[in-house]
């Protein structure tokens, strides 16, 4: 009588791998929906803060102002660059106190010629660092009627 071990060997070692195979699948999905998620997250923040600081910058009708009392710290200024506030990895402003930090997220404002007199047009935009480039998460353009100073 011949033995049938080496047959029931041979069907549990394909059983687990067909199982491996599953579990690899599974947690490879699991990890791309966690990517998603963070991504997607991400993509939330930088619209309530773009939203944030497109309200104030109408309200000011200044960009610097208005990015400072959206994000509750005094920006940056770079010529050709507009003002920006930098973000930890938390969404936290990074207070500018002359140490040098790598910020995770930027919100930038810019002035952009409207080509219409009396009316202020601004760009405002989120980016994500990532490998030290910049990805875009949300833009808006905003545009606001100016003052002539004396309430009209």
């Amino acid at each position: 009588m011949k033995s049938k071990a080496p047959l029931l060997l041979m069907e549990q070692m394909v059983m687990l791998l067909v199982f491996a195979l599953a579990a690899a699948l599974c947690l490879q999905a699991f990890v791309k929906s966690d990517a998603v998620s963070r991504r997607s997250g991400d993509r939330d923040r930088a619209v309530v803060l773009c939203q944030s600081a497109a309200e104030a910058i109408r309200h000011t009708g200044d960009v610097e102002e208005g990015l400072e009392l959206a994000c509750g710290t005094p920006p940056k200024e770079r010529d050709g660059f507009g003002c920006f506030v930098n973000y930890d990895g938390d969404w936290t402003p990074l207070p500018d106190d002359g140490r040098v930090r790598e910020s995770s997220y930027t919100l930038r404002a810019a002035e952009v010629d409207s080509g219409v007199d009396g009316l202020g047009k601004a760009a405002v935009e989120a980016f994500a660092w990532e490998a030290g480039e910049m990805k875009s998460l949300f833009a808006i353009e905003i545009a606001w009627q100016e003052g002539d100073g004396d309430g009209r």
